[in-house]
């Protein structure tokens, strides 16, 4: 799958079985079967696209529901791929509760890791906002990365994340 700085090109645009509407991004949802397998953060004037399955509503009403209320909790089943290294990391990052962050650091030293791939497990998140990798930021409270990228628009969305959350970082 291609992608530019974390967000999608038009390459896979056409391959969700929902597109929603969101103040920061139009999320492209991906399911198969019963599991929810990708999240990706599509450009805003990204055609949106109804629901084509009932998983892919129940997904899109559980984020409409996190977009009211930022404590919302999540219940979905989740499809993850990757290391296991990285889902280790993703599993920690799921005990952040809303409002709060931990640090690359924080995480790394539970892991016995270290913080630079603590962030590229964050990087290789599929699920964003479900596993909330938005909450990771660095030591000194700073933004840290997003979706692979140090700049730019990933930074606006992580930023806007976290402001709905009440985190000041």
């Amino acid at each position: 799958m291609k992608k530019s700085k974390g967000i999608s090109t038009t390459e896979s645009i056409n391959n969700f079985q929902a597109k929603l509407a969101t103040p920061f991004a139009i999320l492209g949802i991906r399911t198969e079967e019963d599991w929810l397998i990708d999240i990706e953060y599509l450009p805003l004037d990204t055609p949106e696209l109804t629901p084509q399955n009932l998983l892919a509503k129940q997904i899109c009403d559980q984020l409409l529901a996190y977009l009211a209320e930022p404590d919302f909790v999540f219940d979905l089943s989740l499809h993850l791929g990757g290391t296991l290294y990285q889902r280790r990391v993703w599993e920690v990052i799921q005990t952040i509760p809303c409002g709060k962050t931990f640090s690359y650091a924080e995480i790394a030293t539970k892991l016995n890791s270290s913080p630079r791939a603590v962030g590229r497990a964050c990087g290789a998140n599929q699920i964003p906002i479900i596993i909330p990798c938005h909450r990771v930021i660095t030591k000194n409270g700073g933004l840290g990365g997003f979706m692979n990228a140090s700049d730019g628009h990933p930074l606006v969305i992580k930023r806007w994340l976290l402001d709905h959350e009440g985190v000041c970082a």
